[in-house]
């Protein structure tokens, strides 16, 4: 009986590799999510709307290195080698392009320093003005108001 023991845990195993096997092959990655994320390098717009000779060269590469079973990320490498990176349509990270991502930045934290330093003074002017009578009628405005409301009874 002690040989049915191993040969259920190894037939347990199998069972469990077998849908792994199967994951790992529903992960590939398929040329639609490849197009979203890629530009053609003459249209300068992304692949997935592109209509143009090179979109189509840039497809049937796409669609061999997928064929080949490259992932996601060996995909776009083989597109930075044989088109620069110009297709990946990000700005670089150095130079003038790294200015479309510290700008933003920037703004954020400008707006949140703007936030800080005037909302101790918003906080005080609301605070002195719920003492005042700001919402008090004159004596004229209340009778002109009582009388308007006479029409109505």
């Amino acid at each position: 009986m002690r040989l049915a023991r191993p040969a259920a845990g190894l037939l347990c195993a199998l069972m469990l590799a077998v849908p792994a096997a199967a994951g790992a092959e529903a992960a590939r990655v398929s040329l639609p999510v490849i197009e979203r994320q890629v530009m053609c390098v003459t249209c300068k717009i992304p692949l997935n709307v592109a209509e143009s000779p090179q979109a189509d060269r840039e497809r049937e590469y796409i669609r061999s290195l997928i064929a080949e079973g490259k992932d996601e990320a060996q995909i776009k490498d083989a597109l930075v080698t044989q088109y620069t990176s110009a297709v990946l349509g990000l700005p670089q990270t150095h130079g003038f392009d790294l200015a479309a991502y510290l700008v933003p930045v920037a703004v954020v934290i400008g707006l949140l320093a703007l936030l800080i330093f005037l909302l101790p003074s918003w906080r005080r002017r609301s605070a002195a003005g719920a003492g005042d009578e700001a919402g008090a009628l004159s004596p004229e405005d209340a009778a002109r108001l009582e009388s308007d409301l006479a029409l109505f009874d």
